[in-house]
């Protein structure tokens, strides 16, 4: 997980899970082609918290998956 994914988004007051930072990190990765950490700094406050946004929305519709043992 990035820090400083973490950190932009503390700053712009986007509350995240830790599972949303680490798909957030993957989908910043995916989008700028480059490592997290790197990639943070091309993308805009509006587009992060596109993605952010984005994140906790998938995250809403799934459906929880029962496991029976």
């Amino acid at each position: 997980m990035s820090i400083r994914v973490k950190q932009r988004l503390d700053t712009l007051r986007i509350l995240t899970t830790h599972e949303d930072r680490v798909e957030i990190d993957k989908e910043i990765e995916r989008i700028t082609n480059v490592y997290c950490d790197k990639g943070i700094d091309k993308i805009s406050d509006a587009a992060l918290r596109e993605i952010a946004e984005g994140i906790k929305r998938k995250k809403k519709k799934a459906p929880e998956i029962a496991v029976y043992a």
